[in-house]
């Protein structure tokens, strides 16, 4: 019997249903389609296509060269190989974007009507979205009842499958260099660490730069990348993660966004890794508030599934009506870090040179772009797609949504992060604004988080001159914040 394993969002060996199962039944076609096609304007972002690329590489690696890459509508490819390779059963992990549920429905239709054996599997979340439901049988839309009333008291998530004690794979496979599918940048100029990132509107990445960032201390892209990372978090960030995770130069977040994302591990590996480590370390507090977070990457995609409109519709209606502005300046000088608040700038360099922002950072230029500066959600999320090499459509237009207000339990409009007190607050010492905006290093920690208060003598010790080195505010942040306040009553109006 051959099976094709049909790998998409769980890019990895060990506690992989689908491949688990097609292993222990038969001959495994192992195959990796890349459907822009099906995916349209969701087609993957250029961060997150370089982390695909290098995720593919380690996935072929792990299956001895055996991984046949294909490009193209899903559907239509799967024929070919059905007709090439005889193929009898099709296998796959189930996944939650509209897009994805509408093809896969239609070509588990399809080949099944052809007489050929398909499955899906659950393989890629903690709790199936369709299982945890209110009473009413409706879907939850608050998270603290979904996730403590719904999540935590149905069937715990599940054990995690080893790797398969063997995978036959089919003899002769007409492989396909990763090459081909075009996941990297083009070649060109690499933007320089500096002060002031290259224009984003040029086609040209940071390869580069984000090779370096993944690859140092022993990061990487992969499978077997993504458990060291895991051990690295349990071992050395799960203790005080509570506290720590909220300030971005500490090293108490897990950064494993991405690894989850591509399905490098698996949200049971990393749920019950880290209940066994907190049990042994007494960090049952951390543990809590970890698995939460885990808990708000499970209600995103729950809330995807359940209101597939959330990528481009607000939420909530009356968000319609906001007075929203369109000023294409203002958002290229957020892109680009150079809006003359420090703690903003120092998120937005962080996410275009290493593909990935803080969690409590995003938070604050998320608030900034769509309160302070008044600009629609969606250009954030358009951004962070591109950008993010953790680029997950649940989670993007899910977060941008609760910042902006305008989503299910969202943070309240009236909520508006003061960039200065965060940073103030959750980087004390300046670390991590001095480590991406380096042009205010020679600041004292006094004015670092508003340098536009600092006394002429001492921005010229500094050598800072603003409006030169270093940006004027692209906007007053006590104005801005009564403006949006005012947009707010409007529409409660």
């Amino acid at each position: 019997m051959v099976i094709i394993h049909w790998f998409r969002q769980d890019l990895r060996l060990s506690d992989n249903p689908s491949l688990f199962e097609a292993a222990g039944n038969g001959q495994v076609l192992p195959v990796f389609i890349l459907d822009d096609h099906s995916a349209g304007q969701w087609a993957s972002g250029r961060a997150s296509r370089w982390w695909l690329h290098h995720s593919l590489e380690a996935l072929n690696e792990s299956l001895n060269g055996r991984l046949l890459v294909r490009q193209g509508d899903a559907e239509k490819v799967l024929r070919d190989l059905i007709k090439e390779y005889k193929v009898d059963a099709v296998y796959w992990n189930r996944c939650y974007e509209p897009w994805r549920i509408q093809r896969d429905q239609r070509i588990k239709k399809s080949l099944r009507d052809d007489g050929l054996e398909v499955k899906s599997f659950h393989g890629s979340l903690l709790w199936e979205p369709w299982t945890v439901l209110k009473k009413d049988g409706t879907p939850y839309k608050v998270f603290t009842p979904y996730y403590r009333k719904g999540c935590l008291i149905s069937e715990p998530p599940r054990e995690p499958l080893p790797v398969p004690k063997k995978i036959q794979c089919v003899a002769k496979i007409a492989k396909k260099n990763i090459n081909t599918l075009g996941l990297l940048p083009s070649k060109g100029l690499v933007p320089e660490q500096n002060h002031e990132p290259a224009d984003p509107s040029k086609q040209v990445r940071w390869d580069h730069n984000l090779y370096t960032h993944w690859c140092e201390q022993g990061r990487g892209v992969g499978e077997t990348a993504a458990k060291n990372k895991l051990r690295d978090f349990i071992n050395k960030g799960l203790n005080g993660y509570k506290e720590g995770r909220d300030y971005p130069a500490r090293h108490s977040v897990s950064q494993l966004s991405a690894h989850l994302h591509f399905g490098e591990v698996s949200p049971n590996q990393v749920w019950h890794a880290s209940a066994a480590a907190a049990t042994e370390n007494n960090a049952e507090t951390d543990l809590d508030c970890f698995h939460s977070e885990l808990g708000w990457r499970e209600f995103s995609y729950y809330l995807l599934y359940h209101f597939p409109t959330l990528p481009e519709q607000n939420f909530q209606p009356k968000f319609d009506r906001f007075p929203w502005q369109d000023d294409p300046k203002i958002l290229k000088r957020w892109q680009k870090g150079l809006t003359g608040i420090p703690i903003v700038d120092a998120g937005m360099r962080e996410l275009w040179q290493t593909g990935f922002m803080h969690n409590r950072v995003r938070m604050i230029v998320g608030s900034f772009l769509v309160k302070n500066l008044l600009q629609q959600w969606r250009q954030g999320e358009a951004w962070f797609w591109d950008c993010l090499v953790d680029a997950d459509l649940a989670s993007n237009s899910a977060s941008w949504q609760w910042v902006a207000g305008s989503g299910a339990d969202a943070a309240p409009y009236f909520r508006i992060f003061n960039p200065v007190t965060q940073g103030q607050k959750f980087d004390p010492d300046g670390e991590y604004i001095r480590r991406y905006v380096p042009e205010l290093s020679g600041l004292p920690n006094k004015y670092l988080f508003s340098p536009w208060y600092a006394p002429a003598h001492v921005l010229e010790q500094s050598g800072v001159v603003l409006g030169d080195h270093y940006p004027e505010p692209v906007v007053d942040l006590k104005f801005s914040r009564e403006r949006a306040l005012e947009g707010w009553q409007a529409i409660k109006s």
